[in-house]
């Protein structure tokens, strides 16, 4: 059997195995795993390597205007760029409803743009903002049938966020169609009141973004989220979790046996509120909503990850310049509620959970495939195609040097947004040849494909994916041993 490309002597991660073998790739995809396979057209030696399925980052914004009115830095070229360097491989980015907006004109505009100049796979969540009879009755469940089987909704912002009845609703048409919805759980109000309360006061340095996004508030919407999703016997996805108190919520609710999925993502893990405490308006690099916390979050953060409350790490890329453009649009004088909300963090996603997670003994390898890519493929009804390393699979891979270590810098990064907020850190580990349904993508730290060589995914039906619950049936999974730590850290 003739291969196209074949990887050999490598070590092989799956979500559930990890095993020498050489893989045959035809056609752009795996056709053959086994032992002392026979030199294909092209043939990459990766001894002293881990072959490891291509990321996949479920939650990213790219080329999207905000509810501010402000355009991302970067489009469909360079955060697919950036991703590729980063060692994922397919990205789901949000096509955004905004109010009066139809939904077909919105997924035309964004297919339109990404295929232009995509150079890895996507697909696409819709955000819905303005949930009318005729989105409810029409354009939702014709999306959800061209393989748009997940959207997201917001209980923030005033320019997206939807009320509870209006949630209802978006969630009895995901029962009923089989998608999933993804959830921002905030406040509103709380945050609303806290923030006006600093601003009238003079309070506007960015520190103050973390103490009017409270953790309250993303407690008290997780929970009114998940009792909404209960009521209509619905799957619900939270996203970029940061608090312990969250996690708890939940947690609890998985118990139960009520399907939550929970995600967090880099800024939660690596980022405290300290980060932002700066002098003038450099803080604003690092807000995002919900803001980092603490050092205790993130230690609860990492537990949940372990033992399964928290299935999915996602980057929530959003890439806004440090400049009127972005971040500051009155520059100096740009307050709190002024700025643009969201970090960066598309290419350093993986390097930084590699790292800190495997490295330093917080996850087993193992377990990085699966928060990185094949619990992605599950829950967004990608999987056996994406986010694993089986025969009939595309060639969706990263060759991973283990012990590379590497300082963080904006000057090695590829995306458009000028800065990161990772800047100097050490890691050790990162993927230096990735390859996209069997064609190199990156090599020699280079890029090897041409813009709009990457293709469009439609997606099944939502699957399963193991939570805390699933997590009791073993006997070591001792997801009740952190619990104590969960409501030390909320003291």
């Amino acid at each position: 059997m003739a291969y196209d490309l074949t990887i050999r002597n490598g070590i092989i991660a799956t979500a559930s195995d990890t095993f020498n073998a050489d893989l045959g790739i035809r056609d752009g995809v795996i056709v053959a795993i086994d032992a002392a396979l026979p030199s294909g057209r092209r043939d990459i030696d990766a001894a002293g390597r881990l072959v490891l399925p291509g990321g996949i980052d479920s939650h990213c914004h790219v080329e999207q205007l905000s509810g501010m009115g402000l355009m991302c830095a970067d489009d469909f070229y360079s955060a697919t760029v950036s991703a590729a360097f980063g060692g994922t491989t397919t990205i789901i980015p949000f096509a955004a409803q905004h109010r009066g907006m139809q939904i077909p004109d919105v997924i035309a505009d964004y297919t339109r743009r990404a295929a232009e100049k995509a150079v890895i796979d996507y697909a696409f969540h819709l955000i819905v903002a303005d949930p009318t009879e005729r989105v409810l009755t029409q354009d939702l469940p014709q999306a959800i049938r061209d393989g748009i089987t997940s959207f997201k909704v917001f209980m923030t912002y005033d320019s997206l966020k939807l009320d509870d009845y209006q949630m209802l609703e978006v969630l009895d048409l995901a029962r009923r169609e089989g998608a999933l919805v993804m959830v921002h759980a905030e406040n509103n109000e709380m945050i609303r009141w806290l923030a006006q309360r600093m601003i009238a006061r003079g309070r506007k340095a960015p520190k103050y973004h973390a103490l009017a996004h409270d953790a309250l508030a993303e407690t008290e919407a997780t929970h009114r989220a998940i009792q909404l999703a209960r009521l209509v016997d619905t799957p619900l996805m939270i996203v970029h979790v940061s608090s312990p108190e969250a996690v708890q919520v939940i947690q609890s609710s998985q118990i139960l046996g009520v399907q939550i999925h929970g995600e967090t993502c880099p800024q939660y893990l690596f980022l405290t509120a300290e980060d932002i405490d700066l002098p003038g308006v450099e803080g604003a690099k690092f807000c995002c909503s919900p803001p980092p916390r603490d050092k205790a979050a993130q230690e609860i953060l990492w537990e949940a990850l372990k033992h399964g409350t928290l299935q999915m790490y996602s980057s929530d890329h959003a890439p806004y310049r440090f400049d009127e453009t972005g971040k500051l649009p009155k520059g100096e004088q740009t307050s709190f509620k002024e700025m643009a909300n969201g970090v960066p963090g598309l290419e350093v996603r993986l390097p930084l959970l590699f790292s800190e997670g495997v490295k330093q003994g917080r996850i087993t390898l193992n377990q990085f495939v699966a928060l990185s890519a094949t619990n992605h493929a599950r829950t967004y009804g990608m999987y056996p195609r994406k986010g694993t390393i089986a025969i009939g699979s595309d060639a969706d891979l990263a060759i991973w040097n283990p012990e590379r270590k590497m300082t963080l810098a904006t000057s090695m990064l590829h995306d458009n947004v000028g800065y990161t907020p990772y800047e100097g850190r050490e890691i050790c580990g990162w993927p230096e040849i990735v390859i996209s349904r069997g064609r190199v993508v990156v090599e020699n730290d280079l890029l090897q494909v041409e813009r709009g060589s990457g293709q469009y995914l439609a997606r099944g039906t939502p699957g399963p994916i193991s939570t805390a619950r699933d997590m009791r049936k073993s006997p070591n999974a001792g997801i009740f041993k952190w619990s104590a730590q969960i409501a030390a850290a909320s003291e």
